[in-house]
């Protein structure tokens, strides 16, 4: 299409009056609902700030707070140690070494030696627990965590699982499917003969 087309149609930018230069329009539109908040809270009393701690705050259900390293059904740590988690921790604050497994765990060959997470490095965006073939890590809905000192925020594995037990009862494992039909346990799989 060539600039001289009579087909061509020119568009000229709108013409602001002095208000709009100024954003007198936008300006008062955002003091409108300031105080439309204020004379909510004010007389029809539309309270938005919780008394914390004497109102505890219940979290969405989809909330993710501090993680939890899941027991399995033996007590032991359901982790396998194969470093899915820290891979896909775009924060990088998952740091694990593993270890081979004692003689008297059939069920795996690996398992953390140790398992530490930074949870101030930690943004909490759940790829951890999505990446975890075993569902051994979780985050949990506590979120008054405090410390007062960096070392008091790097949870190690006993951290960890004490985590999963202070938290139990109150949120059970969100993943505790059984196997899909005709697909044996990891035990299953080990007790039956090879063919």
């Amino acid at each position: 299409m060539r600039v001289d087309d009579p087909k061509l149609k020119k568009i000229e930018p709108p013409t602001m009056s002095l208000g709009d230069r100024f954003y007198l329009p936008q300006v008062a539109a955002g003091l409108l609902v300031t105080a439309k908040h204020i004379f909510g809270v004010a007389f029809q009393d539309k309270a938005i700030t919780v008394q914390y701690p004497e109102q505890q705050h219940v979290p969405s259900p989809v909330y993710r707070g501090v993680h939890r390293l899941n027991k399995d059904e033996e007590g032991r740590p359901k982790c396998v140690a194969c470093m899915l988690c820290a891979t896909a921790c775009p924060a990088h604050c998952i740091d694990i070494v593993g270890a081979t497994a004692p003689p008297s765990w059939p069920d795996r060959e690996k398992y953390p030696e140790s398992f530490v997470i930074d949870e101030l490095r930690c943004i909490y965006c759940g790829m951890c627990e999505e990446a975890c073939p075993v569902e051994a890590i979780e985050l949990t809905g506590l979120y008054d965590l405090t410390g007062l000192s960096r070392e008091e925020m790097i949870f190690d594995k006993a951290k960890l699982l004490s985590v999963f037990d202070v938290t139990r009862d109150a949120e059970p494992m969100k993943f505790t499917t059984p196997p899909p039909a005709g697909r044996p346990t990891p035990t299953q799989a080990l007790d039956s003969p090879v063919s």
